[in-house]
């Protein structure tokens, strides 16, 4: 449990601050190949009450803490200016994870945020989900795992779900007015290395065709145990930061409206044999926050 302040580009161009709450509550019910959250989850049902009470306290220390606005009513403008991402390394509308019990206190919490983001499988957006839209109207996220578009690998991830359900899932929160948001794996497992960043560009053109308003590259790390197994057997090769740095440039590309932006959680241990590591990463963060690929300053890093 605990929390993370940022900045973040949105749609419509505008950069805010962004506060993530990182929730602890049951594991999630799927088993993805190359998911390692389960580390961050208990093996019994989340306690009714748990979840509000953690976003009570985590918004607390947030604001005590600094990093973010204050109070709606401060120069920044406060929670209304605010992003809130609730992630509780599971599913947000699974019972087991975040009881329907609590949909009234986690809906009154969220309420003086500008957009509330949660994550879920494309299979878990009911009855459940569709109150949270009726409450939040265009100011709810869902944040959804695309992975990979491509059509043989995307199986083999063991998601529990089709490119097909993927897209009606989409279709259903945008006709509600959601907002989508998307992951992209820049190398899952069994997918060959040389082949890594024009799939992940791929992917993201598919979300972005169907309608998401942000993707996001993620580069896959090793830490679950199945990854190091499909390492030694040849299946699987971790994303290195040039890969990372040349699917975003070349998303960026594409054009459209969307929002195509780098996950740097981590990036610092994981690349950390990556030479000129500081420079390339506040490079990305700029990239993220402008929306268009600042060039090397020293050429490109090998």
């Amino acid at each position: 449990m605990g929390y993370h302040w940022e900045s973040e580009r949105g749609a419509d161009g505008q950069v805010r601050p962004s506060l993530t709450l990182f929730l602890t509550g049951a594991e999630c019910p799927f088993t993805c190949v190359f998911c390692d959250l389960w580390r961050y989850t208990i093996a019994s049902n989340t306690a009714v009450g748990s979840i509000p009470g953690q976003i009570g306290r985590l918004l607390g220390d947030a604001i005590a803490n600094g990093g973010g606005p204050t109070r709606p009513s401060d120069e920044t403008g406060g929670e209304a200016e605010v992003t809130l991402k609730l992630y509780n390394a599971s599913n947000f509308f699974d019972q087991r994870s975040v009881p329907s019990e609590d949909d009234g206190m986690v809906l009154e919490r969220v309420a003086p945020f500008r957009r509330t983001t949660v994550e879920s499988h494309p299979r878990l957006l009911g009855e459940r989900y569709h109150r949270y839209a009726e409450a939040l109207g265009d100011r709810l996220e869902v944040a959804l795992g695309l992975e990979t578009a491509h059509p043989t690998v995307f199986p083999l991830l063991n998601k529990g779900t089709t490119h097909r359900q993927l897209e009606e899932a989409i279709e259903d929160l945008r006709q509600r007015g959601t907002g989508v948001r998307l992951f992209v794996l820049v190398s899952p497992p069994f997918l060959a290395a040389d082949h890594a960043v024009d799939w992940a560009v791929r992917s993201v053109e598919w979300g972005l065709e169907r309608g998401a308003e942000h993707v996001t590259l993620i580069p896959t790390r090793e830490g679950n145990g199945a990854l190091e197994t499909l390492r030694r057997e040849g299946q699987f090769t971790p994303t290195t930061l040039e890969q990372l740095e040349e699917a975003l440039e070349r998303s960026l590309a594409l054009g459209g409206k969307g929002v195509v932006t780098a996950d740097l959680w981590d990036l610092a241990r994981t690349q950390a044999k990556a030479p000129r590591l500081e420079e390339r990463i506040a490079r990305l963060e700029r990239i993220n926050l402008e929306g268009a690929v600042v060039e090397r300053e020293i050429g490109r890093a090998r």
